[in-house]
């Protein structure tokens, strides 16, 4: 079983990119080259900040009377040279040399904040800011768009899972809702008050866990909030009936054996969100059950037909009394 959880996190990992890639323009203005205060750039790197995503290529143009570099690291500051600050390189990506009328481009594949200046004009320095790749849809490990709800069937074929999530494409510091339903597929029936577990896994490791889970009357549903982004699997496991009042139309029985022949997982990533850094708590499940409920109303069901049945059986077994006629006396 945890083979089978690493392959999956590992087919994650290694699947495609979402969105084509963009391509940005810097420009290098005439004037760069001098750091007095009155020289006619406005900037050094035109424009001085840039946000890209995780794929994007960003290539300088050199239209300044001089050859500079795009180094990352950190500049000296407009006046910091003099102070015999040149800049401290991070290694990161280096364009060596390049001339007037001369361009370079460096393709991003990690996202992070890179600062950057020229080794030669140290003064000079600019800002990119590169985004995860974000999709506006649902999808499973490989990046298959997914249309809601999800279907599964548990490895005995008995019983079949139904799921969705809100929003649909998950990001950290964000409730997300889980609901899922579980049904019969011989009949079609929706299975009522079956025992469960709920699990995540994220990143290889499990981070939820609810060993209590008892489907309601149309299904049920979890709250939960991701604090890191990464691949996640939501397992349902252990599916079956605990309770004898459970109605037997519409309940799948049968000796479980194993959790894994009443499991499915459903796989899909979350995403760093890049409006929120943190959350308020959440309930992670609905904060008031029906368990009790279920015995409840058949309690208020069968308690007033028991007495009525006793009460017509005494009728019955009741003996009757003859009853006299007042009348003349016969001689």
């Amino acid at each position: 079983m945890k083979f089978l959880l690493y392959s999956l996190f590992f087919v994650i990992l290694t699947s495609t990119s979402f969105a084509y890639a963009e391509e940005y323009i810097i420009d290098i203005p005439i004037g760069a080259y001098n750091p007095e205060l009155n020289t006619v750039a406005e900037v050094w790197y035109d424009p001085p900040q840039l946000f890209v995503t995780v794929g994007d290529t960003v290539t300088w143009y050199n239209d300044d009377k001089e050859g500079h570099t795009v180094t990352s690291g950190e500049g000296s500051g407009r006046f910091g040279w003099m102070s015999d600050n040149f800049g401290k390189p991070n290694g990161i990506f280096d364009s060596g040399r390049f001339m007037p009328g001369e361009s370079w481009s460096y393709t991003f594949e990690d996202s992070g904040v890179f600062s950057y200046y020229c080794t030669i004009h140290p003064w000079m320095e600019g800002i990119l800011i590169v985004e995860k790749q974000i999709p506006d849809y649902p999808h499973d490990a490989t990046g298959t768009k997914l249309e809601f709800p999800l279907l599964q069937y548990t490895p005995d074929r008995n019983i079949e899972v139904n799921l969705s999530w809100d929003p649909p494409v998950i990001k950290t510091h964000e409730k997300i809702q889980f609901v899922y339903q579980f049904y019969d597929p011989q009949t079609n029936s929706n299975l009522a008050e079956m025992k469960y577990n709920f699990i995540i896994f994220q990143n290889g490791q499990e981070i939820f866990r609810d060993d209590e889970g008892l489907s309601q009357i149309g299904g049920d549903y979890r709250n939960f909030v991701f604090s890191d982004s990464g691949s996640i699997v939501v397992r349902i496991e252990g599916i079956q009936s605990p309770s004898i009042f459970a109605e037997e139309s519409v309940t799948v029985f049968g000796d479980v054996e194993s959790k894994e022949q009443r499991s499915v997982d459903f796989t899909t990533a979350v995403y760093d969100n890049p409006e929120k850094t943190s959350h308020e708590t959440y309930h992670t499940k609905p904060a008031q059950r029906l368990t009790t409920y279920y015995e409840l109303m058949l309690f208020i069901i069968l308690v007033p037909g028991v007495m009525f049945l006793v009460a017509m059986f005494w009728l019955k077994k009741k003996p009757k009394i003859q009853d006299d006629t007042p009348g003349a006396i016969k001689i």
